[in-house]
């Protein structure tokens, strides 16, 4: 999609940051590979089709209403295309991602459509070193919370860059699922890694990526686990407001290699598994008064006894 970082007043650690720098690299490659896979349909983008993702669409609408003439910030937005399609509803977009090969392709592609939008190339948690002033309403979406360290951290960069009176959403993953093994070939939910969040990440390498698993590469990921309370903590304690929080037992990609497709582009659970929470959505909003009390300081954190 670290400790406090640049808005806590001190640096990453070291190994954290070459966690990241690894990372980066990697998406820097997946990239090549994602603007022509299917998985991304980038043709069927640029001729104003959103292939496979009816469902996803109308969710981000209902969620955010008319975005016509707003500033929004789109945070670990890949190449751009769900900024380009916010801006193509009105919004006046800023995208943000870490990889330099990502940011690149999304510059060319904003102006091969004659899309405006601006691509600020950033590590999410140095934002403040790189763009300023303030938006209303900062997203993100699917598959970015296990590339980050620190939610804590995450939360001050929302909280930063919200205006008041602005709205933030996530649609993401649900954090249960994320539990359970992605390998196994049978239809079967299998309990494989960690729910809640521990300091080193997991090491992750595969042959492709996600949205292209043919692709002649091998890569090394590292990634991290975070609860749902840890999730609405973070941003609790940043100071915003959950105006709303819903679960769905679908979600927007195929998780798990024999999930069922829905008509909508969306993806569940084969008939007779019964239904877990597969994807989450969330509102939250920056109070007018926010900067006067607790959300000025990150408020504190009662697992960590301060």
């Amino acid at each position: 999609m670290d400790t406090a970082g640049p808005a806590g007043g001190s640096s990453m650690t070291t190994n954290r940051r070459d966690y990241l720098k690894v990372n980066q690299e990697t998406w820097d490659a997946w990239t090549r590979y994602h603007l022509g896979s299917r998985f991304y349909d980038l043709e069927g983008f640029k001729s104003g089709q959103r292939s496979g993702r009816a469902g996803l669409d109308a969710l981000e609408a209902a969620l955010l209403g008319d975005v016509a003439g707003k500033s929004l910030l789109h945070l670990q937005c890949h190449f751009g295309l769900d900024t380009l399609a916010w801006a193509r509803r009105g919004a006046r977009v800023t995208g943000v991602d870490f990889s330099e090969e990502a940011i690149r392709a999304a510059r060319a592609l904003a102006g091969e459509m004659g899309i405006p939008a601006a691509f600020v190339h950033s590590n999410l948690y140095d934002l403040p070193t790189r763009l300023g002033g303030e938006f209303d309403i900062v997203f993100t979406s699917h598959g970015v919370l296990g590339w980050l360290p620190d939610l804590a951290g995450w939360a001050r960069m929302i909280a930063r860059f919200l205006a008041p009176g602005g709205a933030f959403c996530i649609i993401e993953t649900h954090p249960f699922a994320m539990i359970f093994d992605d390998e196994v070939e049978a239809p079967a939910l299998r309990p494989r890694y960690p729910y809640f969040h521990a300091p080193e990440p997991q090491r992750v390498e595969r042959r492709g990526s996600y949205a292209a698993p043919d692709a002649p590469i091998r890569s090394i990921t590292y990634q991290w686990s975070h609860s749902m309370s840890e999730i609405i903590g973070s941003l609790l304690r940043a100071g915003l407001r959950i105006v709303s929080f819903d679960e769905y037992p679908f979600g927007g990609w195929a998780m798990f290699p024999w999930m069922a497709q829905r008509s909508d582009g969306t993806w569940e659970l084969p008939p007779g598994m019964g239904s877990v929470p597969l994807m989450f959505s969330l509102l939250a909003s920056k109070d007018e008064s926010h900067g006067r009390g607790l959300g000025a300081a990150e408020a504190p954190d009662p697992r960590r006894g301060s």
